[in-house]
């Protein structure tokens, strides 16, 4: 075809375009202006699907949940169905190219990964619930396939790293503004506090969570001498406004998860050994174990309640005889323990916790939220939820792939090269840390707005494990 009837097509196409947008809009059709949108998304699906990871990863925290209550099954508008055109696509990628770095699928923590969804199709096939164990494994491939796999292949190229994370802090800080005047409106007070970042975080335990995951990437960030003076004031910035939200968002399991994430990093800037940590771990277990009806004792003395007062609002964390919040948890946790006893090995079903646990309540252990609706939520765990949803093996799956991220990120750490490898790797898993502290007493991982930082996140620590972590040139690929 020659240049000049090229150009004729190109004349006659834009003239259609233009004919069928006029008739649209003079019909009052105004959804005619989002088709240039589509078509250039389409595009990047064909010819560049990182550029649709990165808008992804862009558009999540400004994304809007909409879900069916009776069945459970929920969507965030519009990153889920981008999410699962990017599913589709690599599906079809594979299938036709089988080029996929074997290095890749061949690490530990990708075989970790596999072996969960594995178990997770097993299970689903065995649920109480198919319909929503199934949709369950949907959603998780379509958070992992784009944030992991496909992330692993984007993060090659080094300078996208720093890239993820400011393109979800940026939107984020669009969050935290909102949250914050909708917050001042209400005079900053404690209950308000747990809803005015509605739509875009379901709660204040979901918005925390991700605050904290970003401060330990933001105080590096920060107080790293390698890099330029304007990004350092920048990430300053941002970690200031990241601070002042989190302390506003009255989560206590996020201020118990920074705390978590900072002993961390004074274990390893002292460099304990491991044997130590584990001896002092045993310690502890056995300690409370030893003293476990005197601690108890001590514990149902603390009478404090959540508040507006920081000070009493920490005191309230391990208030576990009047605070409903508390209280609640451990219902859920002793119920998902019940259901676990019942179906050890199977579960009931990946995502049907919230329509199976009712029965297995006990009415002294219920608070003044709980419900046998099954519209409030899940098992408040990251652990403890899969125990009860896909048995023993489940639980194992979550934690191995979390020992495998803690120790590949260390071994980066400490044997990386380059300084900024091994800060990338320390920074990286602080803020997973926090996740997976804030994993003992919630659950968020079925959601786009944690799940796209948390698989991207062990996505970076990874491609720095294969790509980055020699003394060879850093591979660019983009």
């Amino acid at each position: 075809m020659t240049e000049k009837i090229k150009l004729r097509w190109l004349y006659v196409i834009c003239a259609i375009f233009i004919a069928i947008n006029t008739y649209l809009i003079i019909n009052q059709h105004y959804w005619s202006f989002l088709i240039p949108i589509a078509l250039i998304i389409i595009l990047l699906y064909l010819f560049s699907i990182d550029k649709v990871i990165l808008l992804i990863t862009f558009l999540t925290p400004l994304a809007i949940n909409i879900r069916d209550i009776d069945f459970g099954v929920g969507i965030s508008i519009p990153t889920e169905p981008l999410m699962f055109g990017v599913l589709i696509i690599f599906i079809l990628k594979i299938l036709y190219r089988n080029n996929y770095d074997i290095r890749i699928l061949k690490h530990p923590i990708t075989i970790a990964i596999i072996l969960n969804l594995i178990w997770i199709f097993i299970t689903s096939i065995t649920s109480e619930i198919p319909f929503v164990s199934f949709k369950f494994l949907i959603s998780r491939l379509w958070f992992v396939i784009p944030f992991y796999f496909i992330g692993i292949l984007i993060f090659r190229k080094f300078s996208n790293i720093k890239l993820f994370y400011w393109l979800y802090i940026i939107p984020l800080l669009i969050v935290i503004f909102y949250t914050i005047y909708n917050h001042s409106l209400k005079g900053f007070d404690e209950e308000s506090g747990h809803w005015v970042m509605s739509p875009f975080y379901n709660d204040h335990t979901a918005y925390g969570a991700i605050i904290a995951l970003y401060i330990p990437v933001f105080i590096g960030l920060s107080f790293n001498k390698q890099y330029t003076k304007t990004l350092k004031i920048a990430s300053f910035i941002v970690l200031t406004i990241l601070t002042s939200a989190i302390i506003l968002s009255f989560s206590r399991a996020a201020w118990v998860s920074l705390a978590v994430a900072f002993s961390v990093y004074i274990i390893v800037l002292l460099k304990i050994k491991f044997r130590w940590i584990f001896i002092t771990v045993l310690a502890l277990i056995g300690f409370f174990y030893a003293f476990q009806f005197e601690i108890l004792d001590v514990l149902e003395k603390n009478k404090q309640d959540s508040s507006a007062n920081y000070i009493e609002h920490v005191q309230s964390i391990s208030n576990i005889t009047s605070d409903a919040s508390n209280l609640e948890r451990i219902n859920r946790w002793q119920s998902a323990i019940r259901m676990f006893n019942e179906r050890p090995f199977w579960g009931w079903g990946p995502g049907t916790y919230q329509f199976m646990y009712a029965p297995f309540q006990r009415s002294k252990e219920k608070t003044i939220i709980s419900t046998n609706v099954g519209d409030m939520g899940n098992a408040h765990s990251e652990y403890i939820g899969p125990l009860a949803e896909t048995g023993v093996l489940g639980m194992l799956s979550i934690i191995s792939i979390v020992v495998l991220v803690i120790i590949t990120a260390l071994k980066v750490y400490k044997n990386a090269v380059e300084k900024e490898v091994k800060f990338l790797s320390l920074i990286t898993l602080l803020g997973l840390i926090t996740y997976f502290a804030h994993g003992l007493l919630n659950n968020f991982l079925d959601s786009d707005k944690a799940s796209v930082p948390f698989w991207g996140f062990i996505a970076i620590i990874v491609t720095l494990d294969l790509y980055h972590n020699n003394k060879q040139k850093k591979i660019v690929t983009t």
